[in-house]
């Protein structure tokens, strides 16, 4: 079963169309939750995936069904006890992927040999613990940690096994690149370790790829609101600077915590266009708008011709950990108007239904009716 982490986009229509095709969704807080069951999404679709969660955000999940849920230590096992006595527990072991661009071992899982402890005291407790659980990193490049992590949970099965458990699910988490380059020597690192692992014939497998769902899916297009050219002796050596309306403290803030380079393309705007253009390579440093100098895009990326106040920037492959991280920082709110296209009648349909009923979606366009529109 695949499922995806909301906190990668929270998109609805991107959600919506998830789901119809049979996703299900792994959840960190309140708010994920509720978008998601807001939806119509079963709550046996959802795991509260959260190790260490607040006392009212697990009496929230019990309210209203959901019963899957994560652990790595023993305070948090009395916690879920309390409040959502009826859970569906996943022990999160530790892993790591030294390669990764974001490491999560420091944070979460429980080290192998801390497994046994807690599992004692979930049967202690009489909870239900119904299979492992782990994270290698987000960005994850190396086939050998998902190996490695795989077989570790196999080892935490025979240890289950001998207190009396008999588990259900391994969840390999997510971290997967967002190219198929990239994400097929991890998927097929991730299958063969399975095998060799020799889980019980009815074990359930899930994967996480959500940034590779969500990340092509998605693009951006910004526009230039002012520029900043060079002059005196030292021009020649300076970049010129652009300046446009977005930034780090909105959609690029993965160029911050992932180090993601971004390279635009770019689109003439319809005033003046062509007429005194200059045209050859022109190199240029860009800036998004807040006052902050870390707010800065990219620091080199060059066009085939000048670019100017009101031509727009296109960034494509930004549908993971964009909006989602997008802060208000200096006054800036989003004004991003999103533009759903899709290319297949059903999904079109699905997309229409789900903006009219969730939320006021700016405009969904059949991919065969897309107009064409200068800007």
């Amino acid at each position: 079963m695949c499922k995806t982490a909301v906190k990668c986009n929270s998109d609805t229509v991107l959600l919506n169309v998830l789901m119809q095709l049979g996703a299900g969704f792994d959840c960190a807080s309140v708010e994920e939750m509720h978008t998601v069951l807001s939806l119509g999404t079963h709550p046996s679709s959802i795991n509260f995936a959260n190790p260490c969660k607040a006392p009212e955000s697990l009496a929230f999940a019990y309210k209203v069904g959901i019963r899957k849920t994560t652990f790595d230590n023993l305070d948090e096992l009395d916690n879920i006890k309390k409040y959502m006595p009826n859970a569906q527990l996943l022990l999160r072991i530790y892993a790591n992927d030294s390669s990764a661009v974001v490491s999560l071992g420091e944070k979460y899982g429980a080290p192998l040999e801390s497994c046994h402890a807690l599992l004692v005291r979930a049967r202690e407790l009489d909870m239900d613990v119904v299979g492992t659980t782990f994270h290698i990193g987000s960005c994850a490049s190396d086939p050998n940690a998902i190996r490695e992590a795989i077989a570790h949970s196999r080892l935490v099965w025979d240890i289950a096994q001998s207190l009396g458990y008999s588990l259900k699910i391994v969840d390999i988490g997510g971290g997967f690149q967002s190219t198929e380059t990239a994400f097929d020597p991890m998927a097929t690192a991730a299958s063969s370790a399975i095998s060799e692992a020799s889980f019980p014939e009815q074990t359930e497998f899930i994967g996480e790829p959500g940034r590779f769902y969500a990340c092509s899916a998605f693009t951006l297009v910004c526009r230039v609101i002012s520029r900043r050219i060079s002059t005196g002796p030292t021009a020649s050596k300076a970049l010129e600077m652009l300046y446009q309306n977005d930034g780090v403290y909105k959609s690029f803030m993965n160029g911050l915590t992932e180090k993601e380079v971004f390279t635009p393309t770019l689109i003439k705007g319809k005033i003046d266009g062509n007429v005194g253009r200059k045209t050859g390579e022109h190199a240029y440093t860009i800036w998004g708008p807040t006052c902050s100098s870390t707010d800065c895009v990219t620091r080199r990326a060059t066009f085939p011709c000048e670019v100017r106040v009101g031509d727009f920037l296109v960034y494509r492959n930004m549908g993971a950990y964009t909006s989602a991280t997008a802060t208000r920082f200096n006054g800036f709110s989003s004004q991003a108007v999103t533009i759903y296209v899709c290319s297949r009648s059903k999904n079109y349909a699905q997309a229409e239904e789900c903006s009219s009923e969730v939320e006021d979606c700016s405009k969904i366009v059949d991919a065969s009716k897309t107009p064409t529109v200068e800007l």
